[in-house]
């Protein structure tokens, strides 16, 4: 069964980790790694950003929220490579928009990089709509919005 809950400090290791090894096929098509993959996670956890997905004491991805103004800034979300496939991204997904209700936001707002070609397929299919396509600190960025209901 996968449960989330909000990231401790000693999960710091683990999400580097899988920001890794989740992030690490998209750095040949970038050209240098993305982003996710620098962050600092040791501040993102302090400041209450992440909540981890996983399964018996096994972390499978993970999820980074910021605050805006209105509106939820989905950061980042990784899956495990092995886990792909099985839900947790969506699971990842709808714990967002239950955390932009439970704020009074009604829209979350998302970034990821136009090489990923994958996930300008898949949020669309969560909803997301395309809003415009910049260049952000060096990388070439799609940004998309999701209108959310209150609950």
């Amino acid at each position: 069964m996968v449960t989330t809950r909000s990231a401790r400090d000693k999960d710091v290791d683990a999400l580097r980790a899988l920001a890794e090894n989740a992030y690490q096929h998209y750095t040949p098509r970038i050209g240098q790694p993305p982003a996710p993959v620098n962050a600092d996670y040791t501040d993102l956890v302090a400041r209450g950003t992440t909540w981890v997905a996983e399964s018996d004491h096994h972390l499978l991805g993970f999820i980074v929220l910021l605050e805006g103004e209105g509106y939820l800034l989905l950061d980042n979300v990784a899956v495990d490579p092995r886990a792909q496939g099985c839900g947790i991204g969506s699971a990842l997904l709808s714990l967002a928009e239950d955390e932009a209700r439970r704020r009074g936001h009604r829209e979350i707002r998302l970034y990821t990089n136009e090489a990923m070609t994958e996930n300008l397929d898949y949020y669309p299919r969560k909803g997301y709509l395309e809003t415009h396509r910049g260049t952000q600190d060096g990388y070439r960025r799609v940004y998309f919005s999701k209108s959310i209901h209150p609950g």
